[in-house]
C-alpha cells in the first residue's frame, strides 16, 4: 500500500469513527423533530400577543417598525409572519465580528451605502453580554434584561430599528425577550433599574438578525452582482445561535431548501447564483459552542474539521464554506491550521455571507472584505470567480504603506460622526419621558 493510500484508509476511518450514523439517518426528519421540540413553550404568537397587551397596559414601549423603514413580510417557523425592516436601521454590532473578522461588518455597511439604505453605526451601543450567560452563568436575568433593554431604548430614541449583527446577540435578545414578557416579576426589578437611568423599558416588535435583513435584500443586491458565481459550489453552514434559541422566530421560505432549513443564509448564497451543496452534517454545530469554547479549545478544532468542513470538502465538493454568525466563521476558518499541522489539509475558504455578497458585488477584498484576516487561503477562491487579486492587493499594500507615511488619510464608509444630531440632542418625540419620568 502507498504512502498516498495509507492516508486515504487513514481518513476515511477517521471520517466513519466521526459520523459512524451518517449513511442512515434522514437528517432532515430529525431536524423537523427537534426543531417543534425545542420551540418557545408558549408559542411566538402568544408572546407577541402578551406584548402588545402590556403595551396597552403602560409597562412597556414597543418600538414598532415603521412604514419609514421599508418593511418586508417574511414567514417564520410556524407559518406567523416576521416582519423584516429593510431601511432607516440601527445597527447592533458584534463584539467577536469588529475583533476577529472586521471585513463582516464592514461588508454590510458597504452594501447598505450601495443600496442606499439609512443607517446608524451606533458608538454608544454595549455588548450584550450573552456569552458571559451563556459560556460562564455568571450574570443573572435581570442584568441582561437590563444590558437588552438599555441597547433597545438607545435604538428607539433614535428612531433607528435595531439590526443585530451577531447571532449569539440576536439568540441572547430573543431569549430574554420572552423573559421580560412572560415574566413580571422581571419587569418590577428591572423598571427601578432603567429609570434611574432615565429610560424605560422598550421591546422592538421584532428581533431581527442581519442575515435575515440581507437574505430579503439579496434579490435586489444581486442586481449589481459583477462576478459570475454560476460556477461556485457553496456549502452553508447555519448558525445554532440563530435558528436552534427560540427556533421559531427566524425566517423560513419555501424557495430555500423546500422551507425545511432557515431561509439564511442559504437563501442569499442561492440568489446570488451560486449553487447549494449539501452534506449529512449540515445540522451540527461548527464546533464553537458556548462554554466549551473556552475549557476545551482542542474540542472545538477537531469539532469543525472532523464534523464540518471534512464532509463539506469530501461529500459536497465545495468551493467556499458560507456562514452568517461571529463564532462559526471564526471557528471554521480558524480551526483548519491544526488539522493541518496533522496532515488535513483542507483549506475550504470560509466567508461570512456578508463579505460573500460583497464580494460578489465588487467590494475590495482587502480593504471592505477583509480577507487578509482570515486564516484559509480566500485568494484562489476569488480568482476563480474572476477577482483581480494581484490588482486589489497591490493597491491595499501602498494604501497600508501611504498611511503609515502620513501620505494618506484613513478611508471612511461614512463621515464620521455624520449622526452627531443624535447624540447631542434628544428627539422630540421622547423629551416628554425623559422630562416626567418617575425617580
Amino acid at each position: 500500500m502507498s504512502e498516498q493510500e495509507q492516508v486515504d484508509k487513514k481518513l476515511q476511518e477517521e471520517l466513519q469513527n466521526a459520523f459512524p450514523m451518517a449513511d442512515t439517518v434522514d437528517w432532515n426528519e430529525v431536524y423537523q423533530r427537534i426543531i417543534y421540540r425545542y420551540s418557545t413553550p408558549h408559542g411566538l404568537q402568544h408572546v407577541k400577543e402578551e406584548l402588545y397587551k402590556l403595551e396597552d397596559k403602560g409597562e412597556i414601549i414597543v418600538h414598532h417598525i415603521k412604514p419609514y423603514n421599508n418593511p418586508v413580510k417574511m414567514q417564520s417557523l410556524n407559518g406567523i409572519p416576521k416582519t423584516i425592516p429593510t431601511d432607516k436601521l440601527w445597527n447592533h454590532k458584534s463584539c467577536g465580528q469588529c475583533g476577529h473578522i472586521p471585513g463582516y461588518p464592514t461588508s454590510v455597511f458597504w452594501m447598505m451605502n450601495k443600496m442606499e439604505i439609512d443607517y446608524l453605526d451606533e458608538p454608544h451601543q454595549t455588548s450584550c453580554t450573552g456569552w458571559n450567560y451563556h459560556a460562564s452563568g455568571a450574570s443573572n436575568p435581570v442584568a441582561l434584561a437590563g444590558v437588552y433593554v438599555r441597547n433597545m431604548w438607545r435604538a428607539y430614541e433614535t428612531g433607528y430599528f435595531p439590526l443585530i449583527h451577531c447571532g449569539t446577540s440576536f439568540g441572547h435578545y430573543k431569549e430574554v425577550r420572552n423573559t421580560i414578557i412572560l415574566h413580571k416579576e422581571i419587569r418590577e426589578k428591572l423598571r427601578p433599574i432603567m429609570r434611574k437611568l432615565n429610560m424605560d423599558i422598550v421591546v422592538p416588535e421584532e428581533v431581527v438578525h442581519y442575515s435575515e435583513w440581507l437574505y430579503t435584500m439579496s434579490k435586489k443586491a444581486a442586481q449589481q452582482k459583477k462576478y459570475d458565481l454560476s460556477n461556485v459550489k457553496a456549502a452553508v453552514h447555519t448558525p445554532c445561535h440563530v435558528y436552534k434559541l427560540v427556533p421559531e422566530d427566524t425566517i423560513y421560505d419555501p424557495e430555500v431548501w423546500q422551507g425545511r432549513r432557515p431561509a439564511a443564509p442559504s437563501g442569499t448564497v442561492q440568489n446570488f447564483g451560486a449553487k447549494l451543496v449539501d452534506y449529512s452534517t449540515w445540522w451540527d454545530c461548527c464546533g464553537f459552542g458556548f462554554r466549551h469554547i473556552l475549557t476545551e479549545r482542542e474540542f472545538s478544532r477537531s469539532f469543525a474539521l472532523f464534523k464540518k468542513v471534512i464532509p463539506a470538502v469530501e461529500e459536497a465538493h465545495a468551493d467556499v464554506f458560507v456562514t452568517s454568525d461571529t463564532g462559526c466563521v471564526t471557528t471554521l476558518d480558524k480551526s483548519q491550521w491544526a488539522g493541518k499541522a496533522h496532515g488535513f489539509n483542507y483549506n475550504l475558504p470560509v466567508l461570512a455571507d456578508a463579505q460573500f455578497a460583497a464580494i460578489a458585488m465588487g467590494a475590495d477584498p482587502y480593504t471592505i472584505a477583509q480577507i487578509h484576516w482570515h486564516a484559509t487561503d480566500v485568494e484562489g477562491f476569488l480568482r476563480k470567480i474572476g477577482v483581480p487579486v494581484d490588482d486589489y492587493k497591490e493597491k491595499f499594500i501602498q494604501y497600508l504603506s501611504d498611511l503609515r507615511e502620513g501620505k494618506a488619510q484613513p478611508q471612511y464608509l461614512y463621515t464620521p460622526h455624520r449622526k452627531i444630531d443624535f447624540y447631542i440632542s434628544v428627539p422630540e418625540r421622547v423629551k416628554w419621558y425623559k422630562k416626567d419620568v418617575p425617580k
